[in-house]
């Protein structure tokens, strides 16, 4: 019997008895485009050799130095500016988490704009944080007259802005983000620049990350291509990331998300390559969705499409009918009323999933 007794709940935190987990739909048999994966398996000669240098790690050791291999192989591919360091974790997710915890002083405050990532707003909830979400505009842009006074008004000790934004996959406006990035400077807040989506954007902050000392750069290998592997990197200035390090648990990446990641930098040829195609494929369905009767599409700078339909609860339930799985998103804000958002997948699941979308509408 899997049941918990009542005196036991009452040691949990209220905020946590009444909060939702994090969903993930069951995708058995689907067309699996509601996640912004890497569609891309490894070539069988890629599996074969990554199978033996796995097979031939020291699985009864804790990890050791090639933790370090791998943060240097990261910070040469991400061209990380001199003076700078880079801290590894279990996915984004878990330096979101740290960083929530590394600044956990009475009174802090994390901010963002809206819709966003949803982890920036669980991580200060778990921390017992404030969050102060603020609404994009309704072309899902920056809104700076309500960005600066919301930094003036709570002072937030981090502020994320996500480059380009989860989930309608635009890249900000580079001097309305620089204006931001300033006015959290004057607070004495830090500024995060998620690039999680960067192998699909046209432009990224890495070339400006040195104008300013408290900007730290998040990324992922994720969208890179190991969504399974789990991991994920923050560069900053090395005295910053040298504080936030102190809370991040020993060891907390494996022998083998650390040889898997290094395995993919030696053939990051491979991903890129890749990456050009979804690129090619984002072009195609922006294209193709455009030309369907009561559908809007937003530019996406990402490897997902956010586009607005007239139902959308009725459109996502046709196409799961249909096999085929999105993400409706219309209930996370009052900006996505009647949105879906899709992830851009091969040229066949591309297909399929344009087919089950007119059939569904």
């Amino acid at each position: 019997m899997n049941t918990v007794s009542a005196p036991c709940l009452l040691r949990i935190r209220q905020d946590i008895l009444s909060m939702h987990a994090y969903a993930i739909q069951d995708s058995t048999g689907m067309v699996k485009l509601d996640a912004m994966e890497n569609p891309y398996r490894l070539s069988p000669d890629l599996q074969e050799k990554l199978g033996r240098r796995l097979g031939a790690l020291a699985l009864n050791r804790y990890p050791g130095a090639g933790v370090d291999a791998l943060r240097q192989a990261l910070a040469s591919y991400a061209r990380m500016p001199k003076g700078f360091d880079i801290m590894l974790g279990n996915g984004s997710d878990e330096l979101i988490s740290l960083l929530a915890m590394a600044c956990d002083l009475p009174g802090a405050s994390i901010m963002s704009p809206v819709p966003g990532f949803v982890m920036y707003a669980m991580s200060a909830q778990l921390q017992g944080l404030a969050f102060h979400g603020v609404p994009l505009t309704a072309d899902f842009e920056l809104d700076e007259s309500a960005m600066l006074t919301a930094v003036e008004r709570y002072k937030p000790a981090i502020t994320y802005l996500a480059y380009p934004n989860n989930p309608s996959a635009n890249l900000w406006n580079d001097d309305v983000m620089e204006s931001i990035i300033c006015a959290v400077g004057a607070v004495g807040g830090l500024i995060v620049l998620d690039e999680a989506y960067q192998p699909f954007a046209s432009r990224s902050y890495i070339d400006r990350l040195e104008r300013h000392r408290h900007v730290l750069l998040l990324r992922t290998l994720s969208k890179f291509g190991l969504a399974g592997v789990r991991l994920g990197y923050l560069i900053g200035p090395r005295a910053l990331i040298a504080e936030i390090d102190k809370v991040r648990p020993p060891y907390n990446i494996s022998v083998v998300n650390c040889e898997c990641a290094r395995f993919a930098l030696e053939q990051k040829e491979v991903f890129a390559a890749q990456a050009l195609a979804l690129c090619a494929q984002r072009s195609m369905l922006l294209g193709a969705l455009s030309m369907l009767p009561g559908v809007t599409t937003f530019k996406s700078e990402a490897n997902m499409i956010l586009l607005r339909v007239p139902d959308a609860e009725k459109t996502f339930a046709g196409m799961k009918m249909r096999k085929v799985l999105v993400k409706n998103v219309s209930k996370m804000h009052p900006l996505l009323s009647n949105c879906l958002r899709l992830t851009v997948g091969t040229a066949d699941e591309n297909a399929q999933m344009l087919t089950a979308l007119k059939e569904s509408l």
